[in-house]
């Protein structure tokens, strides 16, 4: 059960073309939160549009995520972010990549994706990143109206686009911060 109260992270202004989504309190995951976000990730797992990642990953990278908590104590949402240092971006500007990002089937269309978009778009403004990366297996429709467009893995960090597995077909979408 979490027993702090979540507290909202400011939100970074949206593309201009993108809906406008209601207030969600988003706080930083901990590692005691890791068995509530593989739970979370489940069913995206299973259905293929996340890829597997153990326990113990989730607990070592809490801090990588922004989560939204309903008042029962579930999880409505997740997403990670990890910067990366500009040695390992082709642009030499430090980037992050947005991963892991779902949103429970009982949240999906209230909100919650877009919510939690803007809390990592203003979390890596905090951090000085020049561009965000991300892939997905979807449409990506979410990520294309706040502003990412397809672009060529070469020029995500190294690191992370030598980690995405070719047979997934994932798309890699990137953003400027």
């Amino acid at each position: 059960m979490i027993t702090a109260t979540p507290r909202t992270v400011p939100y970074a202004r949206p593309h201009p073309h993108a809906p406008s989504a209601p207030t969600l309190f988003v706080r930083t995951a901990r590692r005691e939160d890791a068995a509530a976000l593989a739970a979370l990730s489940q069913p995206f797992v299973r259905t293929g549009a996340l890829r597997e990642r153990p326990l113990s990953l989730y607990a070592a990278q809490a801090a990588d995520f922004l989560v939204v908590v309903d008042r029962d104590g579930t999880f409505g949402g997740c997403v990670g972010l990890r910067a990366y240092p500009a040695a390992e971006v082709a642009d030499g500007l430090p980037a992050g990549v947005v991963y892991n990002f779902c949103v429970a089937g009982h949240r999906q269309g209230g909100g919650v994706g877009a919510g939690l978009l803007r809390a990592v778009l203003a979390r890596a403004r905090a951090q000085a990143l020049g561009s965000l990366f991300t892939a997905t297996t979807g449409g990506g429709g979410l990520f294309l109206r706040y502003g990412f467009a397809p672009t060529a893995p070469a020029l995500a960090p190294a690191a992370w686009a030598a980690s995405l597995d070719p047979r997934r077909n994932a798309r890699v979408l990137m953003r400027s911060v």
